[in-house]
């Protein structure tokens, strides 16, 4: 991709607002090297990554980059032997633990949706978490080795330890000793020596080595001799304390050196996840989608905004090309907003085809184009003597020498700087031999010539950048199939020029011109209507495809639950059966040893207590028979208010409507109204239980209920399973009678606050929520008010 078009489209500008969003310097290398991929699958695949990072952060938070660094520096003098210093071996242990822990991060359960690309990258993650261990147990800080780095360290220095208590005893009794030739009646510290400060002219008073003065030359810093052994002992410690640290520095740094390859693949799959993550990081910033990407030249572009305007401020439009047309053409005022749509129109492309998710909306359609040109701004040069002319042509001319079916070619303002009759003759001839070469091409101007060109070539098309005449202000608004109308006339007569002279201009006008200009508007205003009513059909059409496409996904994932479920209980139901009968074989051969050993008196009451358990183990078999061969008594009919097995879902659910002319009966399953099909629902047979029975039962569910905690703690989990937790806990709190339960969901990046607030503003049996005051928790609580 030619950096011209990477300068002029600002895609370093989008490049450095993305470095915002990593964490180590090696990520944002990655980005200063990051330019569009040059061919489809990579488009594809980097896309991909892109969106699987946005979608773990929604689901499970932030990712685990807490407290990496850059350490390529490190890993490469640990690569050549030497001793690394502890922050650098802390460092490299952050990277191992923090890539250790991203395997565990995007793990997930075997029927849940799979990352893919990133789990690809991460297969070549090697956990060094031996290294990792050793490595904090041996360091506590960036300059601190921990006291149980070894033994030797550690019985060094509890030896010190006692040596300074033995010292500071010594050094404190001489001070009271000689107080009387002292300075001041304390210790100090010179060269690791312990001495007192002396009065100069007391020096020979108190003997022993100076090893130091004061500026004024009045106090001298004396060390005792009865000292002069035990500051060696100290001195001798601390040498041995040096070496042994230096040994465990590097031992630890061997450790390294001798997995260097596992850790710079590690440290480089970090690195790269960090870029990713960025990437993901300022796509939800932008709120970004994945595009659709194709390589047929096709561009439909939904709602595009201009990546580095303020959300607030920027216009969105649609675009499309490639269709029904290869070339645009858009006219409009000066300040319109043309130049700001063609930058969107190519950096959307170019961030595109790096990897990176556009600012659109869902199902925006992207081409993959090996380069794009683009021609946009004066850059008029007095050293090299070129007018902006000549500027412009130097750039159009190697553009014509390079492009091909395979570009996009975006030009502003084609042929200005020269004579209007000649800039707009070059300008057609240019766009009509880019045309037939196959490129693809969106062009600005302010000649009429061009509109016509567009009117009457096939393939190329109209479009202009509304201006509302009221307000004398533009919209920002591209018009695609209607070229700009000029609205000079109605300007002039708002800013209050008189009609008079607005009439003589008009009459200088040929009548078709008037009448083409005339036609123009009302193409506008019919353009507008229909454009926005078939964006509005397809955009909604889209989106019932996609909710169609994610039901169907839940609903088979819970039938495949479902069917899991009930194979798991019939397995558990045959493994009991099978332990139960060799239970009783078990009991039988104790019968028979005991009747062997004389035990006859007993045979009798065994006998029969063999007989009823073998009935027991009968009727066990029987029930199972029955219930995998005929599933329950199928109902032909069936009242409002009768309890029946729904099969689907293995639940007693009650009836609520009569069979429909569909088949379908409406029941009550839990808080849940839903239709069923009539073959679904069984007959339970059996009767009603007893008065004793429904009072042992209410007996039950009160003594259960009364159990029920007043708060529960989400803190773990991911969004679905916190919803679905919560559920199950305020349909307990409500048969319990609670008034108000309090949901711990911790601060986190407050996704799961978001779900379960989203939850409780349509639960049934929630009054009202709110976030917990500050004695209840903050924010990393919700507070609900039950019905």
């Amino acid at each position: 991709m030619n950096e011209k078009s990477l300068r002029v489209l600002e895609f370093n500008k989008v490049k450095e607002n993305l470095k915002k969003y990593v964490h180590t310097s090696a990520a944002k290398d990655l980005i200063t090297e990051l330019k569009p991929y040059d061919n489809l699958y990579e488009v594809k695949e980097h896309l991909e990554e892109t969106e699987e990072a946005f979608r773990l952060i929604i689901k499970k938070g932030a990712a685990p980059f807490e407290g990496i660094y850059d350490v390529r520096e490190a890993i490469s003098r640990a690569g050549k032997g030497s001793t690394l210093i502890p922050e650098q071996l802390l460092k490299i242990a952050q990277i191992l633990r923090s890539s250790r822990s991203f395997t565990e991060y995007i793990s997930h359960k075997e029927e849940e949706e799979g990352y893919r690309v990133l789990e690809d990258i991460c297969e070549g993650i090697t956990p060094l978490k031996r290294i990792e261990d050793k490595i904090f147990n041996a360091i506590i800080g960036d300059d601190e080795i921990s006291d149980r780095a070894s033994e030797k360290l550690y019985s060094l220095r509890k030896a010190l330890k006692d040596k300074n208590s033995s010292i500071k005893d010594k050094i404190n009794s001489l001070v009271r000793a000689n107080s009387s030739y002292l300075q001041e009646n304390l210790y100090t510290i010179r060269g690791d020596r312990y001495v007192i400060p002396v009065k100069a002219e007391h020096k020979g008073s108190v003997p022993g080595l100076v090893h130091d003065q004061s500026s004024s030359g009045a106090t001298l810093f004396i060390e005792p001799m009865s000292l002069v052994n035990l500051n060696n002992e100290i001195k001798e410690l601390k040498l041995k304390e040096k070496a042994e640290i230096e040994r465990i520095l590097s031992e630890l740094s061997r450790e390294i050196y001798h997995n260097i390859k596992q850790v710079e693949t590690n440290a480089n799959i970090i690195w790269e996840l960090d870029f990713i993550f960025g990437k993901a990081k300022y796509a939800s910033e932008l709120d970004a989608v994945k595009p659709v990407v194709n390589d047929e030249g096709i561009i439909d572009v939904i709602a595009a905004r201009h990546p580095l305007i303020n959300r607030d401020m920027v216009v969105a439009n649609d675009f499309y090309l490639g269709n029904d047309f290869n070339s645009l053409v858009i006219t409009g005022p000066n300040t319109g907003g043309k130049t700001v749509t063609i930058k969107t129109i190519g950096l959307i492309q170019l961030m595109a085809l790096s990897g990176l998710l556009i600012p659109a909306r869902e199902n925006s359609v992207v081409a993959f184009f090996k380069e794009v040109f683009a021609d946009i701004g004066d850059e008029q040069s007095i050293e090299q003597n070129l007018s902006t002319f000549s500027s412009h042509m130097t750039n159009i001319v190697n553009i014509i020498d390079n492009a091909d079916e395979s570009s996009l070619v975006i030009f502003d303002e084609l042929g200005a700087g020269t004579d209007p009759t000649e800039g707009a003759a070059l300008a057609i001839s240019i766009l009509e031999n880019l045309r037939k070469r196959g490129c693809r091409i969106v062009a600005t101007t302010h000649y009429s010539e061009l509109k016509g060109y567009a009117l009457k070539t096939v393939g190329v098309e109209n479009a202009s950048v509304e201006f509302d005449v009221e307000t004398l202000r533009p919209t920002y608004r591209l018009l695609i199939g209607v070229p700009g109308k000029s609205n000079a006339f109605e300007i002039s007569r708002r800013l209050g020029l008189p009609s008079y002279i607005i009439e003589d201009a008009k009459g200088n006008i040929s009548q078709d011109t008037l009448e083409f200009e005339n036609l123009i508007k009302t193409l506008q205003e019919k353009n507008i209507i229909a454009e926005k009513n078939a964006r509005e059909s397809q955009n909604l059409k889209n989106q019932l495809q996609k909710s169609k496409l994610e039901y169907d996904e839940k609903f088979d994932k819970l039938k495949n639950t479902r069917e899991k479920i009930m194979q798991e209980a019939q397995i558990e139901a045959k493994k009991i059966l099978k332990n139960a009968k060799v239970e009783v074989d078990e009991i039988i051969k104790e019968v028979k040893k005991l009747e062997s050993e004389g035990y006859s008196t007993s045979r009798q009451k065994l006998e029969e207590q063999k007989q009823k358990l073998k009935g027991k183990l009968n009727s066990i078999e029987e029930k199972q028979l029955i219930q995998e061969q005929d599933k329950g008594i199928k109902l032909e009919k069936v009242t409002p208010g009768m309890e029946v097995l729904l099969m689907t879902l293995n639940q007693k659910v009650t009836v609520l409507s009569e069979v429909d002319k569909k088949g379908e009966v409406q029941v009550q399953a839990g808080i849940m109204k839903i239709n069923v099909k009539l073959e679904n629902l069984r007959k339970i047979e059996g009767a009603k239980p007893t008065k004793d029975e429904r009072r042992q039962a209410k007996k039950e569910l009160k003594l259960k209920m009364a159990n029920v905690d007043t708060s529960i703690d989400l803190r773990g989990m991911d969004s679905e399973e916190a919803v679905y937790v919560t559920d199950k806990y305020l349909d307990d709190a409500y048969m319990a009678g609670l008034g108000e339960v309090t949901i711990i969901h911790g601060k986190g990046t407050g996704v799961l606050r978001k779900s379960i607030t989203e939850m409780l503003r349509r639960h049934p049996h929630v009054k009202t929520s709110r976030i917990g005051s500050y004695a209840e928790g903050g924010t990393g609580v919700t507070v609900a008010e039950l019905k």
